[in-house]
């Protein structure tokens, strides 16, 4: 019985051991690197409300200007 399961086994694997293997791409010369300047940040960063209430949004009439309040607290 476990002679029957080897050559099944190996009757399976055989046309994997038959591929030839993928070698990686060559690699590229490292090229020196180029700093960039930093992206200067705003006067005024925009403060998160994502900690406060938001709640008084759904004393609003429709449902458009209930989504445009709460987008504030995203």
């Amino acid at each position: 019985m476990r002679a029957i399961a080897l050559l099944a086994a190996l009757a399976l694997a055989s046309p994997v051991w038959g591929q030839p293997q993928k070698t990686p791409p060559a690699k590229e010369p490292a090229k020196p690197e180029v700093s960039k300047p930093e992206p200067s940040k705003p006067a005024m960063a925009k403060k998160s409300r994502r900690h406060e209430d938001a709640r008084h949004c759904l004393e609003r009439s429709s449902n458009t200007e209930i989504i445009k309040c709460a987008e504030e607290y995203l």
